[in-house]
């Protein structure tokens, strides 16, 4: 399995709670959900960190703004950094509250796309 079933279900959850319309795609090794037909968020097991990373489209804005914290990185497969889209290591999504604050950032930015 390339992602994390458990964390996969948490984001189900989320969406299923805010009455959000998605469809979870297998997509670059893991596991996107996609709202309107854009990626919102997904989940990727990275090699050098180790671990399941949750993958969020927050924007560029909102990007600049949380790229300081502790348990964000950089969105980066191709040794370029995506504009507009951060990797939370599980220190940011391991309390439900959270995940549910981090996909609420992405279901902000999804409309404005």
């Amino acid at each position: 399995m390339a992602y994390d079933e458990y964390l996969a279900d948490r984001i189900r959850r989320v969406l299923a709670d805010k009455k959000v319309a998605f469809r979870d795609k297998k997509m670059m090794g893991g596991l996107v959900f996609m709202v309107d037909d854009k990626m919102l968020c997904g989940i990727h097991i990275d090699k050098k960190f180790g671990d399941s990373l949750l993958m969020a489209r927050i924007g560029e804005e909102a990007y600049h703004k949380h790229i300081q914290k502790p348990e964000c990185l950089p969105m980066d497969f191709t040794g370029r950094p995506m504009r507009g889209y951060i990797f939370v290591t599980p220190g940011g999504f391991d309390l439900d509250e959270g995940l549910a604050a981090w996909v609420q950032l992405a279901l902000d930015f999804n409309p404005l796309v």
